[in-house]
């Protein structure tokens, strides 16, 4: 019998649009893709930015001059996490394009994606990968969204 994943009670999900960029998720959309990745009570807050603030803030907290499309920075660990999400709206559009996938599908896997490792999934060894790219799969189908691999 197949196991399902029960969502936690608990959460609180601040969005920020610092990016001009139009058909950006909306808040509705973005609290069901943070919702199906939860596995813990928990404090998000999802930021929206243009190149140069993701630029500034993957070489601030990386050390790389570039910006990326998705930085998780994890304040509280599970049970009770608490984290920040930036998104790198003209990276994301780019890769969605260049990937031959609609933008909110790749939205949707870059905040699941985003959302394990605020809860401790990493991707630094390939068993690790493995884990945290099948999870990604799951929950991306629950959502109705082809598997991004």
């Amino acid at each position: 019998m197949a196991r399902t994943r029960a969502i936690p009670e608990g959460l609180s999900l601040t969005v920020q649009y610092a990016s001009t960029t139009a058909d950006l998720p909306n808040r509705q959309i973005l609290r069901r893709w943070v919702k199906a990745a939860q596995e813990c009570a928990a404090v998000v807050t999802l930021r929206f930015v243009d190149e140069e603030e993701g630029s500034t803030l993957n070489r601030e907290y990386r050390g790389k001059d570039f910006p990326t499309n998705v930085l998780s920075f994890c304040y509280e660990p599970p049970p009770q996490m608490s984290g920040d999400l930036v998104l790198c709206v003209p990276v994301v559009l780019s890769e969605a394009v260049a990937q031959n996938k609609p933008a909110q599908a790749h939205f949707a896997h870059l905040v699941v994606h985003g959302m394990l490792h605020l809860q401790g999934y990493e991707h630094e060894t390939d068993a690790a990968a493995l884990l945290m790219e099948n999870r990604e799969r799951e929950i991306l189908a629950r959502l109705g969204i082809p598997d991004p691999y």
